[in-house]
């Protein structure tokens, strides 16, 4: 009897919904991966930048970076590498090493007594009280949430973003939604699933754009803080999660680690899919430290950066453009880093135990910019 033809499903397109990636793939499990099975994976990841594998709560954490490697297959390490001054880091709360599968990371919320390896850790769901200028009032806080930061999961320093993230739901806690509030003047808000991760279209953002602006998009870059996590360590972000706000917060380059001025990243606003030659709007909004236009001009007030990547990046993450993953335990969900932006969600009761396993490991190669489209598309 023939074998089972792995088969890609896009996601159902909701009434009124501008989602227009994501699919789920079934007839495959990942701890037993062909090398047919991976070829039908890596396109649909370029093409569907989500993709939803169910039922694969056994897959094992050398499996899952086996998996997230093969997309890149001389990258090796942790995406953010061995960050210096770690606990100034943003990123140093949130995570726990596998320690026989270092490039996996145990991400999630509560007491957990043992996990592949790490006994009697205490995981913190990160909280946009932590991290933004203004709260949500404490009483409303198990109704409501905000986004908690849009972002690239990249070092952006010295490494090169890596090319895709995995993502496997161990333990999900369930039974009830919260209202997503941008608190941003707009009355935006979005019912979302608890705890849910949220993705938007890097190709939704450019494509959303007035032709000045993605004529802008196409021949700008974007300079990065240098050691960035510890230098936004000190500022607090926007309600809606894009970027920080400026307040003149953000750690002095002199009291930063060493800076070594190689390693500093000058990025393509936009970044080209390898396979379809479309180009995705993207920016770490939160890490961005100035601006260097085609004429040469470089826009180093801070303030000013902020403002025009917010406008720039604001469309795309409207309600009616977010996916809000809606995780039930077993969903292995890989995704398209360099296409894509997305943001933890969501406020847990202290005894609502989440339990993820996440792999992204640092890229080979830096991303492609807009210069190669038209051959590329040729």
């Amino acid at each position: 009897m023939a074998p089972i033809q792995t088969t890609v499903t896009p996601f159902p397109v909701a009434e009124g919904s501008g989602v227009n990636f994501g699919a789920v793939v079934s007839n495959v499990d990942i701890e037993q991966l062909t090398d047919a099975d991976f070829k039908i994976i890596r396109q649909a990841l370029f093409e569907q930048q989500v993709l939803v594998f169910k039922n694969q709560g056994h897959v094992s954490p050398k499996a899952q970076f086996e998996l997230t490697q093969r997309f890149d297959p001389t990258a090796s390490s942790y995406g953010h590498g061995k960050t210096l001054d770690a606990k100034r880091s943003i990123l140093h709360p949130d995570l726990k090493t596998i320690p026989h599968q270092p490039q996996v990371q145990v991400i999630g919320n509560g007491f957990v007594a043992e996990y592949e390896g790490l006994h009697n850790i205490q995981l913190r769901h990160p909280h946009h009280r932590t991290f933004h200028a203004t709260t949500i009032p404490e009483a409303d806080d198990l109704a409501y949430t905000r986004f908690y930061r849009w972002h690239i999961d990249a070092a952006l320093y010295g490494l090169a973003p890596p090319v895709v993230t995995s993502l496997l739901a161990v333990k999900v806690p369930s039974g009830r939604t919260q209202v997503c509030r941008y608190d941003d003047g707009s009355g935006d808000e979005l019912v979302v699933p608890l705890g849910t991760t949220a993705f938007a279209s890097g190709y939704t953002m450019y494509d959303l754009l007035s032709p000045a602006d993605q004529e802008f998009a196409r021949t700008a870059k974007v300079e990065y803080a240098p050691h960035p996590y510890v230098w936004m360590s000190g500022a607090k972000s926007r309600s809606d999660g894009l970027g920080m706000v400026s307040e003149g917060k953000e750690i002095p380059l002199a009291d930063l680690p060493p800076i070594e001025a190689d390693k500093v990243q000058i990025l393509p606003v936009c970044w080209r899919n390898p396979v379809t030659g479309r180009l995705a709007l993207q920016i770490h909004p939160s890490a961005v430290r100035a601006l260097h236009l085609a004429d040469g001009t470089v826009i180093d007030d801070l303030a000013e950066v902020r403002e025009i990547v917010h406008r720039l990046q604001r469309p795309g993450i409207a309600p009616r453009f977010v996916y809000p993953h809606d995780w039930e335990e077993g969903d292995f969900v890989l995704f398209h880093n360099r296409g894509l932006i997305h943001s933890v969600v969501g406020a847990f009761a202290p005894e609502e135990v989440r339990l993820f396993r996440q792999c992204n490991v640092a890229a080979s190669h830096f991303p492609e910019g807009p210069e190669t489209v038209e051959t590329a598309v040729a």
